[in-house]
């Protein structure tokens, strides 16, 4: 070896030497505290929460010194912090001890609200309270176990098999979900005012909820009892339902048979109601005095046992003809041009114009006409109605007659005794 080689090995092992003595001394903070120029703080805590001697000193995750020294008082433990010299650390900054990693290796971050001072200097003390402090192993797994023992296992295995029913074959539409659930985010991020506004929005409907959380358990209450009343009729919703699409198709086939015939029954029906439409007062005076007059009728008896009821329509009164056109007017049938509307109705007196749809109820030609119904409804609990008065112009009382089987065989003598006994 020359002599020259022998010069540059002994050089190198000197720097390398001066190098690990300077890293060393750095790292234990002796070069800053040789020169003055690191920082010296104080913290106090009401445990150590894992903290040891060169624990690292962290500002929101990045290192800027290290606990150099720790003192145990009656309220916790102080702690003096070596920091680095150019570190503009906030007074107001909260401290945490966090770890490390999972297997432990704890240190002391400190959280500022903003960056701005003033700072700490030589002497500046910070203190914290319990929520500085980590939660315990020892306590989490003693809570966590009390937790796990106070589960139901029954219930647990209930719940656990439940959940794999659930998520059976679901792992698609769960990649889905997730996948969704990100866009949600990044659009949500995209649009942080509107994603406020909602929230805002959303705490007011939270708190509209809550105020009807009675009604809200009702409902639940309602519908717990209407899905067990389902449940209850399963079998017979199940037959409904399996039955409804044959029901279905055979109306349809129903409808498609009466296509060609529904139409003009139904444009038949509508001129049949527009009839009815304009003689609903007669229709009125018919079904109140109709019951009336023939109830007593099958009542009536005769010698040979049997009850009989005679309606005559008398024909006596020919047609009225004074006010229509003569027969030797009247249009030939085989006159098909349109035909000029005339107004024509009978101008004779009675018993003529007793008769006819302009001396029905409600028409305003002959509203004095004694006998007949012109306002109100028939009061079945008065037998009354309201305008309907004889030719004296006393008021009308329909009677239901009584039963009449107690006469025996002199029951048909009511139909003749009854009209003038009682009015």
């Amino acid at each position: 070896m020359s002599r020259g080689v022998r010069i540059r090995l002994m050089a190198f092992v000197v720097l390398s030497a001066v190098g690990v003595t300077y890293i060393a001394a750095s790292y234990l903070g002796l070069v800053d505290r040789a020169t003055g120029r690191g920082i010296t703080v104080t913290a106090s805590l009401p445990g150590s929460g894992g903290l040891f001697e060169g624990s690292e000193v962290t500002y929101r995750g990045v290192k800027i010194g290290r606990v150099s020294r720790m003192d145990a008082t009656e309220e916790g433990v102080d702690l003096t912090l070596d920091l680095e010299h150019d570190t503009r650390l906030p007074l107001d900054a909260q401290m945490f001890v966090h770890n490390l990693s999972a297997v432990g290796e704890q240190y002391l971050d400190f959280q500022p609200a903003d960056e701005s001072g003033p700072y700490a200097r030589d002497g500046s003390s910070f203190s914290g309270d319990e929520r500085s402090l980590p939660v315990d192993e020892g306590d989490l797994l003693i809570d966590l176990s009390r937790f796990v023992d106070s589960v139901d296992k029954e219930s647990l295995e209930k719940v656990v098999e439940e959940l794999g029913l659930m998520f059976t074959d679901t792992g698609a539409d769960l990649q889905r979900l997730l996948d969704g659930g990100s866009a949600f985010i990044a659009e949500a991020s995209a649009h942080t005012e509107e994603t406020i506004a909602l929230l805002d929005s959303g705490l007011a409907v939270l708190r509209t909820q809550k105020g009807q959380k009675e009604n809200i358990r009702r409902f639940a209450a309602d519908l717990n009892t209407l899905t067990t009343a389902l449940r209850g009729s399963d079998g017979d919703l199940r037959t409904v339902l399996s039955a409804t699409p044959g029901a279905a198709r055979a109306l349809t086939k129903l409808l498609e048979q009466l296509e060609p015939t529904m139409p003009v029954l139904l444009g038949d029906l509508i001129t049949v109601d527009q009839v009815l439409v304009s003689e609903l007062d007669g229709i009125e005076q018919l079904l109140v005095t109709y019951p009336a007059l023939i109830a007593g009728g099958p009542t009536g008896s005769t010698a040979d046992g049997w009850g009989h009821v005679n309606l005559q329509f008398d024909y006596s009164v020919p047609p009225c003809t004074q006010g229509y056109v003569p027969p030797s007017q009247w249009r030939s049938t085989q006159d098909l041009t349109d035909a000029v509307p005339a107004d024509v109705s009978c101008t004779a007196g009675p018993p003529y114009v007793m008769r006819g749809s302009k001396y029905a109820p409600g028409n305003r030609k002959n509203r004095a006409s004694p006998g007949r119904v012109y306002s109100g409804t028939y009061d079945p609990s008065t037998g009354q109605v309201p305008g309907l008065v004889d030719t004296e112009g006393s008021p009308v009382t329909l009677r239901q007659p009584e039963n009449l089987s107690v006469l025996g065989g002199d029951a048909w003598k009511w139909l003749l005794v009854g009209p003038v006994a009682s009015k």
